[in-house]
């Protein structure tokens, strides 16, 4: 399976050149929706990303979960995600089901709170409400 689709890359691109705007002009960058969750079916690493940065489209930046209960916000290397495997030795998959419903930060909030990314409906009306 791709890892990205094509319409999923441009989106992520789109949302970079959103943020590098915003920080050039000095301005907050955009909280924006994760487009794709990527997760490793047999560990617990779950990424939910929002943008590539399009001056070096290997790294992508979104909330991050290595499964060790300390979920993060940062940026990861595309190829390094590509490499992961769990293990049984399977690759790192995207979630087809997925739908980016709040901002990251919300996501974020939710995970902080569950120890881990967490992306039911339940999890992130508590975040929102909890702001």
């Amino acid at each position: 399976m791709k890892r990205l689709t094509a319409d999923q890359t441009r989106q992520l691109l789109a949302n970079g050149r959103a943020t590098n705007s915003a920080l050039a002009e000095m301005r907050e960058p955009p909280d924006h929706r994760p487009v794709v969750k990527l997760f490793t079916p047999d560990a617990a690493c779950t990424w939910l990303l929002t943008e590539i940065d399009p001056d070096a489209p290997d790294i992508a930046f979104g909330l991050c979960d290595l499964g060790m209960g300390f979920p993060e916000i940062g940026s990861v290397s595309l190829s390094e995600i590509d490499g992961i495997r769990g293990r049984l030795g399977l690759p790192v998959e995207r979630d087809l089901g997925f739908e980016g419903r709040c901002p990251l930060s919300v996501y974020a909030r939710a995970a902080r709170r569950a120890d881990g990314i967490v992306t039911d409906r339940e999890s992130l009306e508590a975040a929102e409400a909890a702001q």
